[in-house]
């Protein structure tokens, strides 16, 4: 079943259970692989490694905008927020502990033959793509710099 299929089910799923956050939560993830799906040359078709990208986006947008309203001493909606964003993330593969994304990534260096932070352009594009929806893009980056400049 796609991720497409399953939030579906699950929006019904919410709603006989009359689950607000989630169904909330869903009905906006929905909305965006419906985007996804009717974007011009996507031929009404959404991939799972797509899916995955945009649930990653929107889970960081969650966990953002939950400490921007913590600041602003706004807990009310910083709590919804933590809890949409932890509904999403129910969809996200296990994140990679530090340990696992460093043997990841050296493994990929290796791969690339990259010795020099010059080369750390191939060694993103290939880590970006494996390791989407595991690992946050900046801290992918940032240990590719670290470990091309030893």
């Amino acid at each position: 079943m796609s991720l497409f299929d399953q939030v579906s089910k699950d929006i019904i799923a919410a709603m006989k259970a009359k689950d607000k956050v989630r169904l909330e939560a869903l009905r906006n993830i929905k909305k965006y692989f419906i985007e996804a799906k009717t974007a011009p040359g996507a031929n009404d078709t959404l991939a799972d490694d797509a899916a995955l990208k945009i649930l990653a986006k929107l889970a960081k947008q969650g966990r953002d905008t939950a400490a921007l309203y913590r600041e602003q001493n706004r807990p009310d909606l910083a709590e919804e927020e933590e809890q949409q964003a932890a509904v999403i993330e129910s969809y996200l593969p296990k994140a990679l502990t530090p340990e696992e994304l460093e043997a990841e990534v050296k493994a990929i260096i290796a791969e690339v033959g990259a010795t020099s932070p010059k080369e750390m352009g191939k060694v993103m594009g290939v880590a970006s793509k494996r390791l989407a929806g595991r690992a946050d893009g900046k801290a992918i980056s940032e240990l590719v710099k670290r470990l091309l400049a030893q």
